[in-house]
């Protein structure tokens, strides 16, 4: 599709269309009218995703309008199809009001540069009562495609052409936003910036600055906000930033550039919140510029694009920074185990004797170990006191390539307190909380408190590299602060309480867990274990609940020897429990297809594979269109196998992979069985209580009535 294709033809135009009571129903009609007209491969697949994105948060915006939208690979070119309702239907907006104007605005996966922008002018549009009245006072599907392209494209149009008035105004009131911004406010005019955001990046985005900047001039003042959309971002002009006497961060994605704005009153929402009522926030944006006491923008938030602050609750801070701490964990557990069960696999799993006895570095590849090392055991003045002879099962070049690996997986490992720590803190405080963050993962390990030390000093690092960057310092010290003042008074005072104050009783707390842990999974409480374990990893899929469990089991991982397999028990059952619901629904929509929607049947065929894999994310749409009949379909069958891995002692050293990685599991068999048995017990129940909650015409109580079920 070149600049010269228009985004909306005739043939994406539906008037006074009754697609159905339903949201739902609307985007598969709309899905339906762009596939038909040559610009999707797949009405199915766009549908899907189109409703995916609808799932995260509603997009009806006050005023009778709804803009589905996604990116898809199924969109052949970038569309706009557009249906007025003869019925309106309740797509969740502020307001109350059900949408009788729709637009979806389908994007491919690598929509470029130009068409985002046009798709931002759509977005912008639909804030200007003028070329919405327009769109309801159209006589046919032609004068729509005219005022939607003399919209977002108005060089488009043939100038000799018939232009509606109402079109003229649209195309004049999209240039005015367009140059809003960027047009120089008179000498003394209060001057408002911001930015804004939403996870697309297409819609919310633009709404929300057009919004906010109509609200402005509603006001008499200059509101600039910058659209951190998809595509290139028209950055604020740097002096109308300094000119600024307060900020309004409208945003569901981090902030970039948020040092820009350091130390000026900031009004600080989520994307909605401006679609819904810029005239408030703009409110109270001026009363925070007269207001000493007002919230400001950290002078330390120079790179804190994972930081959401302002008026995000606590408690949610924290958990997200948690949850930012194991993602970035999870890689160096994955690595280093794979990586130490590759080792095991070539080299034999009596290399983990060599491991901190013999130095792999008097070898080569001309120089290849034999089975049999001699090991010097010195007395403290560097004396030989005896020898110890160790014997593995491998030689030669295996048992060299084993050990290199067995030793980078190792190495790989020795991340993994630091790296939760670390992410924890810069999930808090921005990257000043990563280096702080980082060493009292270092000094956790060497107190010897494990992960809990780790989630301790991570928490405090960021807490106090936070309030740090929060105080009001002199203008010459603000460029200091995140890269020396703040690092360097965090790592001295939290590490300095983390060894004379909480490293002891952290250490204390972390042996008794490991204690108890190792009883616990021992007779018949590590059935009870197992079923906790598979309650955990098949209630959010991969949420919160999901990933600590799964932290759980990974975090062992370090503790485990030959003498101490408990931590591979452990780690299987959790592998094992998380490949349950994936699978699970899987079967369920090749068994009983009925039961379930074209877009569930499609998610079904890919999700076997991402059970096998160890993906629990796999079962995440259908659990997200049906929870109640899902979540505890899928929790029950976890609990089964959690239970019989841990009674037949099934063991993991890979902390990844599912059934690929076959070679680091002990009782494979035990473990294909517990899985197969749990997946058994998940289908049968979500198919008998999908079937339960059909109605006598055989379809599903949350279509029949679809509003209830948006509500």
């Amino acid at each position: 599709m070149t600049e010269n294709t228009p985004l909306i033809i005739p043939e994406l135009v539906a008037l006074d269309a009754d697609a159905g009571p339903g949201k739902e129903d609307v985007i598969e009609f709309l899905a339906a009218t762009v596939a038909g007209a040559g610009r999707a491969s797949s009405p199915d697949g766009l549908a899907a995703d189109a409703k995916k994105r609808e799932s995260t948060a509603p997009t009806g915006i006050p005023g009778g309008i709804a803009i589905p939208h996604c990116r898809s690979s199924h969109v052949l070119a970038p569309s706009l199809g557009f249906a007025r309702l003869a019925q309106p239907v309740d797509f969740g907006a502020a307001d109350g009001r059900d949408a009788d104007l729709i637009f979806m605005i389908a994007a491919p996966d690598g929509a470029d540069d130009f068409h985002l922008q046009l798709l931002a002018k759509l977005a912008r549009g639909l804030m200007q009562t003028d070329f919405t009245d327009a769109l309801r006072q159209a006589a046919d599907a032609e004068e729509i495609a005219r005022i939607v392209t003399g919209q977002v494209q108005p060089e488009l149009l043939d100038d000799g052409g018939d232009t509606e008035e109402s079109q003229a105004g649209a195309a004049e009131s999209a240039e005015d936003s367009k140059t809003a911004a960027s047009s120089a406010p008179a000498a003394g005019e209060t001057v408002i910036v911001g930015v804004s955001s939403c996870p697309t990046g297409i819609a919310h985005t633009f709404m929300a600055a057009e919004a906010l900047e109509q609200a402005g001039k509603d006001r008499g003042i200059t509101v600039a906000i910058e659209g951190q959309g998809s595509g290139k971002i028209d950055a604020l002009d740097p002096d109308l930033i300094e000119r600024a006497t307060a900020v309004i961060f409208a945003h569901d994605l981090p902030v970039k550039g948020r040092e820009r704005f350091a130390g000026k009153p900031v009004i600080d929402v989520g994307v909605k919140a401006a679609v819904n009522d810029a005239g408030s926030l703009v409110d109270k944006a001026l009363a925070a510029a007269d207001d000493p006491s007002a919230a400001r923008v950290p002078a330390g938030s120079e790179s804190s694009e994972e930081s959401e602050e302002g008026s995000e609750h606590w408690a949610r801070r924290l958990q997200r920074s948690v949850m930012t701490g194991v993602s970035y964990m999870i890689p160096f557990v994955a690595a280093g185990g794979l990586l130490i069960a590759l080792g095991f696999l070539l080299a034999g799993y009596d290399v983990a004797n060599l491991y901190e006895k013999m130095s792999i570095s008097d070898y080569s590849l001309w120089n290849l170990p034999g089975s049999e090392f001699v090991h010097e055991i010195k007395n403290s003045a560097g004396d030989v006191v005896a020898t110890e002879t160790i014997s593995v099962s491998q030689s030669g070049l295996l048992l060299y390539i084993g050990w290199s690996l067995f030793l980078l997986g190792k190495a790989a490992m020795t991340f993994l307190v630091p790296a939760l720590a670390g992410y924890i803190s810069f999930g808090l405080a921005g990257r000043p909380g990563i280096a702080p963050g980082f060493v009292m993962g270092v000094v956790a390990v060497e107190v010897g408190a494990g992960f809990i030390g780790g989630l301790v000093g991570g928490i405090l690092a960021g807490y106090f590299a936070a309030w740090l960057a929060g105080l009001n310092v002199p203008s010459w010290l603000r460029g200091l602060m995140p890269v020396v003042i703040i690092p360097l008074g965090t790592t001295l005072v939290v590490g300095a309480l983390m060894y004379m104050v909480l490293g002891l009783p952290l250490a204390s707390l972390m042996t008794a867990l490991q204690n108890g842990l190792t009883s616990m999974s021992e007779g018949g409480s590590a059935v009870l274990l197992g079923i906790i374990l598979g309650l955990m990893m098949c209630f959010d899929l991969g949420g919160p609940v999901n990933k600590a469990a799964y932290l759980f089991g990974t975090a062992g991982l370090s503790a485990a020897s030959a003498t101490n397999t408990a931590p591979y028990e452990i780690m299987a059952t959790v592998m094992a429990t998380g490949m349950v619901p994936p699978l699970a629904m899987s079967a369920a929509t090749f068994l009983r297809s009925r039961l379930f929607t074209k877009a569930e049947i499609e998610n079904g065929r890919s999700a076997w594979l991402l059970g096998l894999s160890f993906i629990s994310e796999g079962a995440i749409p259908f659990a997200a269109a049906d929870p109640l009949r899902v979540i505890p379909a899928t929790m029950a069958g976890g609990a089964v196998t959690g239970a019989m891995t841990m009674a037949m002692h099934v063991g993991s050293r890979a902390p990844h992979g599912g059934v690929f990685v076959a070679f680091a599991i002990t009782n494979f068999g035990g473990f294909l069985l517990a899985i197969l048995v749990g997946t058994a017990v998940s289908t049968a129940l979500v198919i008998l209580l999908k079937g339960l909650g059909r109605n006598k015409d055989g379809k599903d109580a949350a279509e029949a009535q679809p509003a209830a079920a948006a509500a």
